[in-house]
């Protein structure tokens, strides 16, 4: 029997948060955070409608998941999120304990593997997932601002 709940699965979910972050005029970042096959978290980016700079898809995800979950840690939980989270995010999650983040599109400026922050030393991380689509949607948003 074909496996349902992939890895591309939920980031095609996270990948249109990000189009809906696309469309608001934020920059197209998407997040899910995912327990036992159930999305328990959605976001995308919200600092331009937020006027913050915390407001990141995967700090609104942080924090929907633990709301969800009536505590902090996101222990048997995965982000699935369509760019390499920043330092900043990479330091939530760390805190966080998630077990698992998936990513898509590396940032090769300001993402948290450039950076050299650390994760939990208990999380697993998957990279490249569904890449191509995240790096285009990314590549379509500045292009459409630099007009």
């Amino acid at each position: 029997m074909e496996q349902v709940f992939t890895d591309e699965y939920f980031m095609k979910k996270a990948l249109q948060e990000a189009e809906t972050a696309f469309e608001k005029g934020e920059i197209p970042v998407g997040a899910v955070i995912v327990v036992n096959n159930q999305v328990i978290a959605r976001s995308h980016n919200l600092t331009e409608m937020l006027n913050d700079v915390t407001a990141h898809a995967e700090m609104q995800s942080i924090t929907a998941a633990a709301h969800f979950l009536g505590g902090k840690y996101l222990k048997e939980c995965t982000l699935y999120v369509t760019l390499e989270p920043c330092q900043m995010c990479a330091g939530a999650l760390y805190w966080s304990q998630i077990s698992k983040i998936v990513f898509g599109a590396r940032d090769e400026q300001r993402g948290y593997l450039s950076m050299g922050t650390k994760l939990h030393p208990k999380t697993a991380v998957v990279s490249g997932v569904m890449a191509q689509e995240a790096a285009d949607l990314m590549v379509r948003f500045f292009a459409n601002r630099r007009k």
